[in-house]
């Protein structure tokens, strides 16, 4: 008798998740993959079998990844010393060239493959693959601390977003793949640009459209005054948030990414703990995701 519990279990939570799999059935998923969640091997392969089973069940992933810790055991490897300017590092000619060998070399393929090995099929490409990212030299103002003057930083060869196309992904996800990208794009000019994958994530979010952008990072989310989670916050919630100082740090620039993802056409956009085991299916597929949703 006491078998049955199993799978009475299993048949409760199919039938709770019955409701969000039919609201997101043909949606397109954008999920921006890094930090621990990338570098913990039981939540990679979790990752894989997770993003799998949402092209499955009818969703359309796209995965955004970055990289940042393989890099920089490359340019350690290679002896190559990076340079920072008020924290941010520098990207030189030399250095560029090793970010693309392994962003959209060994670490596209490792993310490929984790996917692939859970049964769907994914393929691996860059921004600069069919034109996908038209990249553009990235300027940070800072103000100097001894004079107060603003100050114009040089970091070299780093790259924002600049346009756009997304037939590349349509293409794959039309035939039933699952796009891998890497944060690189190219400039006007031919020139090769290193990415912030957060940057990456959130442009493709909103040209595509996407029902929602999916930001895995290493804390819960976004905090409020008392360090609880905030469920939901509008745009303009969150612009309040920011200016009165109960957002701060380096979680600034990931909601200022989500905010622009709504602005330029994703539904919605929620930073969430990857380090927590199904974040994906917990957020999509049950009524109280564990992270952060902004909203238009």
């Amino acid at each position: 008798m006491n078998d049955i519990y199993p799978a009475a279990e299993q048949a409760r939570i199919l039938a709770q998740a019955l409701p969000f799999l039919r609201r997101y059935a043909g949606a397109t998923i954008v999920v921006k993959y890094g930090g621990h969640a990338m570098g913990d091997p039981e939540l990679a392969a979790s990752f894989g079998r997770d993003v799998a089973l949402l092209k499955q069940v009818g969703v359309n992933p796209v995965v955004v990844h970055g990289g940042g810790p393989q890099i920089n055991a490359m340019l350690e490897r290679l002896a190559i010393k990076s340079t920072f300017v008020a924290g941010l590092r520098v990207t030189d000619a030399a250095m560029v060239e090793v970010v693309e060998m392994v962003l959209s070399g060994s670490v596209n393929k490792q993310v490929t493959a984790l996917i692939n090995a859970a049964g769907a099929l994914a393929v691996g490409i860059s921004g600069k693959d069919g034109g996908l990212i038209r990249a553009k030299k990235l300027t940070r103002t800072v103000v100097d601390p001894g004079s107060t003057t603003e100050q114009v930083l040089d970091l070299g060869l780093v790259g924002e977003p600049e346009r756009v196309d997304v037939r590349v992904i349509h293409a794959l996800t039309g035939s039933g793949l699952i796009p891998v990208i890497a944060p690189v794009g190219m400039g006007a000019d031919g020139q090769t640009y290193n990415i912030n994958s957060d940057d990456a994530a959130g442009a493709i979010a909103g040209a595509l459209g996407a029902t929602r952008l999916l930001m895995l990072t290493d804390v819960a989310g976004v905090l409020d005054a008392e360090h609880k989670l905030i469920a939901e916050l509008s745009a303009a919630q969150a612009r309040a948030a920011m200016a009165a100082g109960t957002i701060t740090g380096g979680m600034i620039p990931k909601v200022e990414n989500c905010l622009k993802a709504v602005r330029e056409g994703a539904r919605g956009a929620v930073i969430l703990d990857g380090r927590v085991r199904h974040a994906l299916l917990l957020e999509l597929f049950t009524e109280a995701g564990p992270g952060t949703l902004i909203h238009p």
